[in-house]
């Protein structure tokens, strides 16, 4: 999907490729915008339903809209959203995306249908929408048929899971895994052969950054939670103050954990990578983790300022270390992809939450809240100190070569 390979040039809606690094414009700030309402209604639908059954729906609703919002990204990595075509596609998902949003906390109830079509009508009508600018000489245009072949296949489950309120999580894990996993295999189809990961040719500084601008959209949920569970608290006792202040330490432990110590050196890896598009698709399969683990996590820190001094039952203890746990994770394997290994740290603070884990349930929400949080921090100085370290040894080995 080269871009210069191009057949017949597009009038003016590609990317102009001309060597410098493509900034995230204004539009796509404002997109994002629909996913900050996605994630709060996602965090709140899992607080109300803490059983298994519950968590498996918000997990499948999650992946629905991350994969709403991670194809539009790719779109608009190759193609300008200055552009008046490519501005209204965004508003137009813009407004789909707000009805599915809204639908989310009654989607494996009434709503189901309109949470399904609305879901179905972005990722079909944006592939179309594409389809119809590149025409069928572009280079891009067979990546995109495979595409759209497989959305189709898809929106035939997520609209078959609308209508059947039996049979609608089975069909709608089906729908998740179409979309989920086609693209490993290059959206292989019969008769239309399949994509090549090195014809994804991404503008990798700018998909970073639109990765990284989520994880901040997510964050920024979880601090929304902890102020406003604080102001409804009711009596600021001492129990509720520091709840307060834990549940803030492990959101900077947080942002701490990616900002400081991996997101640059992950921009510069898509950036200077030989197969920007392989990289580029490890970071959208690794980043669904992360902001998951920033989302249940949401959860947990309003559990521990509602009833910090409850004592903890077995879905609140699951919640307090998933959230962590899944952070950590995706974090881990972020930075397996950046750095060819698996940083040390974040294995010792999976261990570390796994232990919490088997002792926690003789304490409270706020003790386990704490020492998750402790954990967190405790992660992130380790990682930070040895990014220095190996920043230093770098220069070290450098300076002497000179």
């Amino acid at each position: 999907m080269n871009t210069s390979s191009a057949k017949k040039p597009l009038t003016g809606l590609l990317r102009i490729r001309d060597g410098h690094e493509a900034r995230v414009s204004f539009v796509e700030l404002f997109f994002d915008l629909i996913y900050v309402f996605a994630v709060t209604q996602l965090s709140h639908r899992l607080l109300e339903n803490l059983t298994v059954a519950g968590a498996v729906e918000t997990l499948v609703l999650w992946f629905a809209v991350w994969l709403a919002w991670q194809y539009t990204s790719w779109v608009i990595n190759w193609f300008d959203p200055e552009t008046l075509q490519i501005r209204v596609l965004l508003f137009a998902i813009m407004l789909a995306g707000l009805l599915m949003a809204a639908a989310i906390p009654d989607a494996f109830g009434g709503r189901g249908l309109v949470f399904a079509v609305a879901y179905a009508a972005i990722q079909v009508g944006r592939t179309l929408f594409v389809l119809c600018c590149l025409g069928k000489d572009h280079a891009l245009t067979p990546n995109f048929r495979r595409m759209f072949g497989w959305l189709l296949i898809s929106a035939a489950f997520w609209i078959a899971g609308g209508l059947s309120q039996e049979y609608r999580l089975a069909l709608w894990i089906a729908a998740v895994a179409c979309e989920y996993f086609s693209p490993m295999i290059g959206f292989a189809l019969p008769g239309l052969g399949r994509s090549d990961t090195r014809e994804w040719t991404i503008e990798g500084g700018h998909l970073a950054e639109r990765c990284q601008l989520f994880v901040i959209v997510a964050l920024g949920e979880a601090l929304l939670v902890t102020g406003a569970t604080v102001a409804h608290a009711g009596q600021w006792e001492a129990p509720v103050m520091v709840a307060f202040v834990v549940t803030f330490a492990s959101a900077l432990a947080m942002w701490w954990l990616y900002f400081d110590t991996s997101s640059k050196d992950g921009s510069d890896a898509i950036v200077h990578s030989s197969d920007p598009g392989r990289i580029g698709a490890y970071f959208h399969y690794v980043h669904v983790i992360i902001v998951a683990g920033v989302i249940v996590s949401a959860v947990g820190a309003e559990l521990v300022i509602a009833h910090p001094d409850q004592r903890i039952a077995p879905t609140s203890l699951l919640v307090l270390i998933a959230g962590p746990a899944l952070y950590l994770l995706g974090n881990a394997v972020y930075k397996k992809v950046v750095y060819r290994r698996l940083p040390l740290s974040h294995l010792a603070g999976l261990v570390l939450l796994a232990l919490l884990a088997a002792f926690g349930y003789m304490t409270d929400l706020l003790m386990v809240g704490g020492l998750a949080a402790a954990i967190l921090i405790l992660t992130a100085a380790w990682e930070s100190c040895s990014r220095r370290k190996t920043a230093l040894a770098y220069q070290d080995e450098h300076a002497s070569q000179w």
